[in-house]
């Protein structure tokens, strides 16, 4: 099944104004829909195209790779191999799950410099170095990353208007009313299946969560077998399972010895780094000099990981029983689990900010005359002020770390927002929004 994707305007974008000079690389986890979203393009933007998946390519095929020097004839064996007819002009050859056959995606710097036809990739764990250690990156490659569904997208194939009611509810910033309760219990459905395509598919066929459970779960496998192949001693493994407990810790950063030991900082950032390069994690850096650029002051020593799909988070929590119940389900719709899910709350809100296509920072000062530490769960910048998010699970609670944070940074500070499940309100300079909201904020 297919689902309307917001990457298909992007890969239009592309055709229409890059395509002659760049392929184009889609890029991100496994079982994020990257290939479907690639061959739905192919068949209703060209004439022809041409799928090559080496995931499952025969030897015939890969040998057409051997010697790119005569094109004409690197075509001709590619088209006889395949049984497919490219049409000059106007088809688009695929080349997916292409980190597995890296001589390929060298390729891609004489086959767009050809210009009879454009060229698609698809990829995971592509970036990892020893993928792509043999060969020459080609510099006639844009890159798209593909997310997980986000809201409005689960939205629009579950067939809800609330994504559409909410944007006209925030553009009033009016209060909502007993209005909430339904918006949030909606909200909370779309954090319990989460945006990976095969759990949204069955969300939508009427399946039971614990079926939409078990799809996660094979999910969550198959990212431990990827994880085994770049690292056989399992740790990257178990840094992934860490996450929501790390989270629920809620300590100032990562703390790599907790999950898997010490280690050298340089086998624990090249760890670290290729489970970013998964594109499984968010990761979120400590921004020590808000009045500059985030990104000028990140602290890499310093940082948190999320997961990339908040459903896969949910299933991750769980994960000590053979199967999620109905009941516990249940519980997390009707917002009744017994424990403190402020950090689940927190991951759906990364997961928002990076299918905005913005990076991830907090940042932490410490109290004068102290030893404890204000933090601040989210920062995003506007124009040419920083805006700081506060996120809470259920009430909305104190929020000194938003006043001190507009005290100190007074001159850079801009809006400052507590997102939890209660109505909208505004007080004393804060604006009080449902989770659910979250996107609006981050348009630019």
């Amino acid at each position: 099944m297919y689902f309307e994707r917001k990457a298909y305007q992007k890969l239009l974008d592309w055709k229409n104004r890059y395509a002659d000079r760049y392929a184009v690389l889609l890029e991100g986890a496994r079982r994020v829909g990257k290939s479907t979203i690639a061959q739905h393009f192919a068949e209703k933007e060209y004439d022809a195209y041409l799928l090559i998946d080496f995931s499952n390519a025969s030897g015939e095929v890969l040998a057409c790779f051997d010697d790119i020097g005569d094109l004409d004839l690197f075509f001709l064996r590619l088209q006889a191999a395949t049984g497919v007819s490219l049409i000059v002009g106007h088809s688009v050859v695929i080349f997916d799950e292409v980190q597995l056959f890296p001589k390929a995606r060298q390729a891609i710097k004489h086959l767009v410099k050809d210009g009879r036809y454009h060229y698609i990739e698809t990829g995971s764990l592509i970036s990892i170095r020893k993928n792509v250690r043999d060969i020459l990156i080609p510099s006639e490659e844009m890159k798209i990353q593909i997310y997980p569904m986000d809201y409005e997208e689960f939205c629009l194939v579950s067939g809800s208007q609330m994504y559409a009611l909410n944007r006209k509810i925030y553009e009033t910033g009016k209060p909502i009313g007993q209005t909430i309760r339904k918006i949030m219990r909606d909200f909370r459905i779309y954090m319990a299946v989460g945006g990976m395509p095969q759990a949204v598919e069955a969300y939508t066929e009427g399946k039971n969560f614990a079926e939409i459970d078990r799809i996660k779960r094979e999910i969550i496998g198959l990212y431990e077998e990827d994880f085994q192949k770049i690292d056989a001693t399992g740790r990257t493994a178990k840094i992934f399972h860490a996450i929501p407990a790390q989270l629920a810790r809620d300590v100032r950063r990562f703390y790599v010895p907790s999950t898997i030991g010490r280690m050298t900082h340089t086998v624990k950032e090249e760890m670290i780094s290729e489970l970013i390069d998964s594109k499984t994690v968010l990761f979120c850096s400590n921004s020590t000099d808000p009045r500059v650029s985030l990104s000028a002051s990140q602290d890499l020593d310093s940082y948190k990981l999320y997961i990339a799909d908040t459903g896969l988070f949910v299933t991750l929590l769980f994960m000590d029983r053979p199967e999620i119940e109905n009941v516990l389900y249940t519980q997390l719709l009707s917002d009744k689990l017994p424990a403190n899910l402020g950090y689940l709350y927190e991951n759906v809100v990364a997961q928002m900010l990076a299918a905005s296509g913005r990076e991830l920072y907090y940042h932490t000062w410490k109290k004068k005359n102290s030893t404890h530490y204000y933090e601040i769960d989210f920062l995003f910048t506007k124009g040419t002020k920083v805006s700081a998010i506060e996120v809470k699970s259920s009430g909305t609670g104190r929020h000194a770390s938003l006043n001190a944070f507009k005290e100190k940074w007074s001159a850079s500070a801009g809006e400052l927002y507590v997102l939890s499940q209660k109505d909208v309100s505004k007080k004393e300079g804060i604006h009080y929004l449902p989770i659910c909201f979250a996107p609006y904020l981050f348009e630019a």
